[in-house]
């Protein structure tokens, strides 16, 4: 038997009701500014025209040369890749800079010039070095997702108690030992924070991408939807994008709530 019972907080109706109908009145009202004429349909679609694109987009790759589903997969296949990437460099770097001197000073001087840099300012350079291909859209993905990697690693080991550090050393602990030991664990929450940060990033970063050099994808799917005056696959596309990205953010929070309470055990 456990010591201690789960409390369980339950949530007022307000709070559960609420959202549906604020939601609902959102909808409502962007489809009574479009058909009464407020808002003229070349300027912004109607949410019935972007649900029958949507319904229309799933079995048809006309306009624009591919199924929404096609797009959607290419989209989350890139951004994925990047964001890997991304955690793969990033986190490492991070966590050395965060505890080895040398890392420290050899690498952050360059973070720090590179940081302020949009990843969208780096699209020309990367048409010239990649073109319009995968590889390009994956640079510039890593690139979003770099940066909150790096600094969220970095401070989560600079955050480390320095009185465990320094009973640590007391008992002639070596600097490997307590950077592999006490340091990474304790900056695992702000390892775990990136991974959110550096997901929106990346996702953002990818629409970026697709919109100015892409032959696939949703961001080129907004860019088909702008060529043809067709606001309704403008707004289809940025549809998606929200939704997709939720989406993904809600595994991404399920895993890293799982991985962090078996740290916890």
């Amino acid at each position: 038997m456990t010591a201690y019972r789960e409390v369980r907080v339950r949530t007022p109706l307000a709070l559960k009701i609420l959202p549906m109908v604020s939601v609902a009145a959102f909808f409502c009202l962007w489809e009574f500014m479009v058909r009464s004429g407020i808002v003229p349909e070349t300027m912004l679609a109607a949410p019935s025209n972007v649900a029958q694109l949507f319904l229309l987009k799933l079995t048809q790759v006309d306009p624009d040369g591919a199924l929404l589903q096609q797009h959607a997969w290419i989209s989350i296949q890139e951004a994925f890749t990047g964001y890997f990437l991304s955690l793969a460099v990033g986190i490492p770097l991070g966590l050395a800079m965060g505890w080895f001197v040398m890392a420290e000073g050899l690498a952050r001087p360059v973070f720090e010039i590179i940081r302020p840099i949009p990843p969208v300012a780096w699209i020309p350079l990367t048409i010239f070095w990649f073109g319009i291909g995968l590889p390009g859209k994956i640079f510039i993905i890593w690139l979003g997702g770099l940066v909150p990697c790096v600094i969220n690693a970095y401070v989560g080991v600079k955050m480390t108690n320095p009185t465990l550090i320094q009973m640590a050393r007391t008992y002639g602990a070596s600097d490997w030992q307590i950077f592999r030991q006490l340091c990474i664990p304790s900056a695992l929450p702000m390892v775990f924070g990136a991974l959110q940060i550096a997901l929106a990033c990346c996702w953002t970063n990818l629409v970026a991408a697709e919109l100015l050099a892409a032959d696939m994808g949703l961001g080129f799917m907004i860019t088909m939807g702008r060529r043809l005056a067709m606001p309704e696959m403008v707004v289809l596309g940025m549809v998606m994008v929200g939704f997709t990205g939720a989406i993904i953010g809600v595994v991404i929070d399920r895993v890293e709530k799982k991985l962090l309470a078996g740290i916890r055990r």
